[in-house]
């Protein structure tokens, strides 16, 4: 197996860890030699609920049975997709209305950039600097991070960079500007979250100007920093609202959502404004349904608040020099890189999952499912302790 792993699988770096998998329950994964690993990931933030999550197994079934893809995205009435973007319209602003379902969070970056230009008529988008929103052309244009767009451009005109946090670049958010997009909680920076007001200071000057705020909430949205979307923290409500990651339960997904004012712009002038074939793919949407089901109405979110507290309690040492984030989106600070990859090594060597981020070397992400127990997360945090305890005594 994993000989045609590497020979007929596409790689996405040099040196994958390559695991193979048998199973995953729960909190945990487990090898093809039976070998559970605890995992503090998630996916990545993917799987809020853990791994094969009954609610989300069993509306999958269900949904199976019934029929699978029917027709091309908003064409036909299907149940799964309309109480999906009902439920979420519900536990969202009055002005987060209609939702566009889509097959990832890329995807949905692409149409909220495409609707921001089509409903302002402007074509000037401004991201943060060190900004993650994605892989695809349009998303991978709004990154500063030269050597991971040189070898594929010409990539989208017109994209400027603010410093996140920074007031004084506001003043470049101009009648020009489209839309200001930013991750509401920083991912790939290491786990920056906005200080000050931040967010309500650049959602005041896009509307002094005309221009749109689009909030990535990929990764800190779906209860994972104690609210169903991280905006809530502070108090900010953007125009336009992107998801994706966590609302699937582990299967794929992304969403941009808007006043219904704003997403009708996409479909006239030109009709077919912006299209998919499996967005709100019937299987995947009855997941995301059982998935913002459990979240909302279970004490999950609220938990996740204070199992941050209890992971903050129980990982104190000498090496971690800050733990970023809120909720169960967190990111220890090491003193170098090189730490930073023998931690996460050698941890998997001990049975626990952790990963790294893209743009801090130093960090280490602490993102398990929001279902994950307390004597999980002190067994996790006390593995982190003992690699840092020999990392130390070299």
């Amino acid at each position: 197996m994993k000989e045609s792993f590497f020979k007929h699988q596409a790689q996405t770096s040099p040196h994958p860890l390559a695991m193979e998998i048998s199973h995953a329950k729960g909190s945990y994964i487990y090898d093809k030699n039976n070998n559970a690993y605890l995992d503090f990931v998630a996916g990545v933030s993917a799987c809020p609920l853990g791994h094969s999550h009954p609610k989300v197994v069993s509306a999958i079934k269900k949904q199976v049975d019934n029929y699978l893809h029917v027709m091309v995205y908003g064409e036909y009435i299907q149940k799964p997709a309309v109480e999906l973007c009902k439920l979420f319209a519900k536990h969202l602003p009055n002005s987060l209305e209609k939702t566009y379902l889509v097959n990832s969070g890329t995807e949905a970056i692409e149409g909220a950039l495409k609707l921001a230009r089509r409903a302002t008529g402007r074509s000037q988008i401004i991201a943060a600097h060190n900004a993650y929103h994605g892989n695809t052309m349009g998303s991978l244009s709004l990154m500063d991070f030269e050597e991971r767009k040189a070898p594929f451009r010409p990539l989208l005109p017109e994209i400027s960079h603010i410093t996140y946090n920074y007031e004084p670049h506001l003043k470049h958010i101009t009648t020009k500007t489209a839309a200001v997009i930013l991750e509401t909680i920083q991912g790939g920076a290491g786990f920056i979250e906005p200080k000050n007001n931040y967010l309500q200071k650049v959602k005041k000057r896009c509307k002094e100007v005309g221009a749109l705020l689009i909030l990535d909430d990929i990764q800190p949205g779906i209860g994972r920093t104690g609210k169903l979307s991280g905006f809530e923290n502070y108090n900010c409500i953007p125009d336009i609202l992107v998801t994706g990651k966590g609302l699937g339960g582990g299967l794929p997904i992304g969403a941009f959502t808007a006043s219904s004012k704003l997403m009708d712009t996409l479909q006239d002038n030109p009709k077919l404004g912006h299209i998919t074939t499996f967005g709100g793919n019937p299987v995947i949407a009855a997941a995301a349904l059982a998935t913002l089901k459990e979240i909302t109405e279970s004490d999950l979110m609220s938990q996740a608040l204070e199992k941050e507290q209890l992971i903050r309690k129980h990982l104190k040492h000498s090496l971690i020099k800050e733990i970023r984030g809120k909720g169960l989106m967190l990111a220890a600070i090491l003193p170098t890189a090189e730490i930073a990859n023998q931690l996460i090594l050698k941890a998997q060597d001990k049975g626990l999952i952790l990963f790294w981020l893209l743009f801090e070397p130093k960090a280490v992400r602490i993102t398990p499912p929001l279902t994950i127990s307390n004597d999980e997360i002190i067994k996790g945090c006390g593995i982190i302790i003992e690699v840092l305890n020999k990392i130390q005594l070299k």
